[in-house]
């Protein structure tokens, strides 16, 4: 059996003993079937990424001489017309064949977007997960584009379980233990506001309220500093809970949060108490009142992604959600288009690249159509070149494959409701996109209040959160954007998102950007 590790310094190991894989470019080739997750790559792929640019004359050779070599590297035992069963011929290319335990960067990312059983559960795999690391990903290959986003999207796998792994703790008790690790992730990355949540919790149970406020205030001090941006409402809440000394943020009891975890296995990171009066806990959003989701008719979901890995872990998280059903699964944006007409989905959440047919051109497909559902984009990195088009084509919002779950529960509850959710990431990409455009004239009879008010929907603020930054009534909000749209004969708010950049109201450098 051969185990493959690219989490750290690239190597394959059988039977103990590092076997040798060549030079860099021909173990490239391997690290690029890796990455591919089992799927097959085309030999046009390989050539086309292993030599950017020109390649060689003779690259078709090259490559079939390099996988020959990795053959017998992988299988010496393997007779000379013998099928291969590691590197195997999957036409048009070749393909890694491997179970999920064997390579360690599958295994890390499954153990991550695995479903878990209560907190003990949750605390167990990070660990299992977090030391499967032995330094930089792919480090060897940097210098290639496919690796360098490869790597950019396991190490933000890596924080999100370094985030689930303290959150589990917490919820246990484990508080003391846990604060040394989240300060040095809260300063290593100080624009994610869940580490500085979880590190403020820990220092308040650790009885350290000084220390907790203090904590967010460098939080609001990086968001403004970096962003323009003050704390989410999440944050914002957990400040104010922290002044009044809530109760809900004290420490379970032990024994409680133990027998909670095994009566409630399947709960998605469940709190260890209950809100508090004046809102939701610090553990996240708001709860629905209690037989709200049974009351309501289920949101029905259609997932289409190419990547099995990702329906699974989206699945996961649907099926922990009351409320939201799963109504089918597409491959591609063609079954995408299908499973519309005949499931009839509320939401779709879909992929912006996959084969056959893209999403953007699925979404095209499916927004044209009478009575659609909602869109809603995943991207792996925020800096997909299509995402302005599909904006442009009326999506509801934008999400990061990596994103919390709450985060993508509250973009499908958000585009439903005719409010949109566009992570901060994507938001960041498009103001980038329109850093050369100079066109500041605003749509006649604007006034400067509702100028204000289109420069924070272009930013991504659902309408809870603009009425908390503005200090009104949510509904108060919603009314607003409804007339804003109506007035200017737009649709959806994701079309006013598009006319802030167009119109110049939301550039770089400019206050609230």
């Amino acid at each position: 059996m051969v185990t493959f590790r690219a989490l750290g310094p690239f190597e394959a190991i059988a039977d103990g003993e590092t076997l040798d894989l060549g030079g860099q470019r021909q173990q490239a080739v391997l690290a690029r079937l890796l990455v591919a997750g089992g799927r097959a790559v085309p030999v046009s792929v390989l050539i086309d990424e292993l030599w950017p640019g020109e390649p060689p004359a003779q690259a078709l050779s090259t490559v079939q001489g390099y996988v020959s070599r990795l053959r017998r590297a992988l299988e010496p035992a393997r007779a000379p017309r013998e099928e291969a069963c590691v590197l195997v011929s999957a036409p048009p290319g070749y393909a890694l064949r491997a179970d999920v335990e064997d390579v360690d960067s599958w295994h890390f990312e499954h153990l991550v977007k695995s479903d878990h059983d209560g907190p003990a559960a949750t605390l167990q795999r990070m660990e299992t997960a977090l030391s499967l690391w032995r330094g930089p990903a792919l480090a060897e290959f940097q210098e290639l584009v496919w690796a360098h986003s490869e790597a950019t999207r396991l190490d933000e796998l890596r924080l999100l379980a370094v985030e689930r792994r303290a959150d589990a703790a917490l919820r246990l008790g484990r508080t003391g233990p846990m604060i040394p690790d989240l300060e040095a992730h809260a300063s290593a990355h100080p624009l994610r506001e869940e580490a500085w949540r979880l590190l403020a919790f820990a220092l308040y149970r650790a009885g350290r309220q000084g220390d907790a406020l203090g904590a967010l205030r460098r939080a609001r001090e990086a968001l403004r500093d970096e962003l323009g941006l003050d704390l989410g409402p999440t944050l914002q809440r957990l400040e104010q809970d922290i002044l009044v000394q809530a109760k809900h943020l004290d420490a379970p009891d032990p024994a409680a949060a133990g027998s909670a975890s095994a009566a409630a296995p399947n709960a998605r990171n469940a709190p260890a108490a209950p809100s508090g009066p004046n809102g939701p806990s610090a553990w996240g959003e708001a709860s629905a009142p209690e037989g709200a989701a049974t009351a309501a008719a289920a949101l029905r979901v259609l997932i289409a992604d190419d990547q099995a890995l990702v329906r699974t872990g989206l699945k996961v998280i649907l099926d922990s959600e009351p409320g939201l059903d799963l109504v089918g699964e597409a491959e591609n944006g063609e079954q995408a288009i299908a499973l519309v007409q005949s499931a009839r989905p509320d939401v779709v959440l879909m992929d912006i690249q996959m084969p056959r047919l893209d999403g953007l051109a699925a979404a095209r497909r499916i927004l044209t159509a009478e009575a659609p559902p909602k869109v809603i984009m995943m991207t792996t990195f925020g800096t997909d070149e299509n995402l302005y088009a599909a904006l442009r084509a009326g999506v509801s919002g934008f999400v990061l494959k990596t994103s919390a779950p709450e985060q993508l529960i509250a973009a499908i509850r958000a585009a439903v409701e005719g409010d949109a959710l566009i992570d901060p990431a994507v938001t960041t990409h498009l103001i980038a996109a329109f850093a050369g455009r100079r066109d500041p004239a605003a749509p006649e009879g604007l006034s400067d209040s509702d100028i204000d008010l289109i420069k924070l929907v272009a930013r991504g603020f659902t309408n809870r959160q603009i009425a908390m930054t503005l200090a009104v009534p949510e509904r108060e909000i919603a009314d607003e954007v409804t007339a804003l749209l109506h007035d200017l004969g737009l649709v959806d708010r994701a079309q006013l998102v598009v006319l802030a950049y167009e119109r110049g109201l939301v550039s770089p450098g400019s206050p609230g950007t």
